[in-house]
């Protein structure tokens, strides 16, 4: 079995090649890391501008609602800053996610990212209820709203805000291969559209329908139920080890062109954070050397890095073409430990 990550080359010579045969290594630290932790400084500056510009918005529209009374704009601040301080658990994930691996925990940190992604869903459902919550109140007890104008104007702030967050975030969390980020990113988008609600109902009530406000909140709550299914599902794929099957098409064909491989009967990737992880086994010619067996290993390992995107480590397993699968290695092991019994 040989473990690779992607850093060095591999010069000519027949003492080079053993060296690097016996010699521990791993091709996972170098510009490998050097992706991550750019990966997570990527991150973490997305979390960072976008949570001063979701604070300036809130701050704007704090303003309005004094001078209004509007409740339908206090909700939607009441959004932002909640959206706003969705940025603590993903900043703190980010932040972990860059410690090195211990031996406690030999993948890293990076599923911290993932847990993070279940805050965010929930932050979704609350923007959820809340919305919910003080349409069905304003229905119940309806309020005079003053000074429309502003109200329509922090509204087109508030989206207008949220907008720009949203497409920052979601942007980098697809480059970085961060779902909870993307999660985070449809989360401003959703108050983006109780931003939207807030200028319906300014518009509605200045028109002298008293009903507009609590009933736009309501479709807002509507809108922010199917935002919650799609982020929810996306946490949710990633918790359970989904990856994207075109991946998976990519490095099986990858694979299976690397000369000298005969078949691939094995193959897995798994997302851990923002980073790939993948396990293949390949089928080799038995006549073959130790040596040259793990040369296919380390050209397979290097043609998977280069097909796969934000693959952070490969980790190879060589089967020769005479007896592949599970029940050779037992019969193997079986027949190797009664050898070594034997001699002792």
């Amino acid at each position: 079995m040989v473990e690779h990550g992607h850093g060095h080359g591999h010069e000519g010579g027949l003492l080079h090649r053993v060296r690097h045969l016996v010699t521990p290594h791993s091709h996972a630290s170098g510009e490998k890391v050097d992706s991550a932790l750019e990966g997570s400084r990527a991150g973490l500056r997305a979390l960072w501008i976008s949570l001063v510009g979701l604070g300036v918005t809130a701050g704007l529209q704090a303003l309005v609602v004094v001078l209004s009374g509007s409740v339908a704009l206090l909700g939607d601040s009441l959004h932002n800053v909640a959206d706003a301080l969705t940025a603590v658990p993903l900043g703190i994930a980010f932040w972990l996610g860059r410690r090195a691996a211990t031996r406690a925990y030999t993948y890293g940190f990076g599923r911290a990212e993932d847990l993070a992604g279940i805050a965010v869903v929930l932050a979704i459902a609350a923007s959820s209820v809340g919305a919910g919550w003080l349409a069905v109140a304003r229905l119940l007890s309806p309020r005079e709203m003053t000074h429309l104008p502003w109200v329509f104007a922090a509204g087109v702030t508030g989206f207008l805000g949220n907008e720009a967050v949203a497409r920052y975030r979601i942007r980098v969390g697809r480059r970085i291969g961060s779902a909870a980020l993307v999660a985070d990113g449809r989360h401003a988008r959703t108050d983006g559209f109780t931003s939207l609600a807030v200028v319906l109902a300014a518009g509605g009530t200045g028109l002298g329908w008293g009903w507009a406000d609590p009933v736009v909140g309501l479709a807002t709550t509507v809108a922010i139920a199917f935002v919650l299914k799609d982020a929810g599902r996306e946490v949710y794929r990633r918790l359970m080890d989904r990856v994207e099957p075109e991946l998976v098409d990519a490095a099986e064909h990858a694979l299976r062109h690397v000369p000298g491989v005969h078949d691939v009967p094995a193959l897995r990737l798994r997302w851990i954070g923002h980073r790939l992880h993948a396990e293949a086994a390949v089928v080799v010619d038995a006549k073959l050397t130790l040596l040259a067996a793990h040369e296919i290993a380390a050209d397979a390992e290097h043609q998977l890095t280069h097909h796969v995107p934000k693959l952070a480590t490969v980790t190879v397993h060589v089967d020769p073409d005479s007896h592949p699968g599970a029940e050779h290695h037992a019969a193997l092991s079986q027949d190797r430990r009664h050898r070594l019994a034997h001699t002792h």
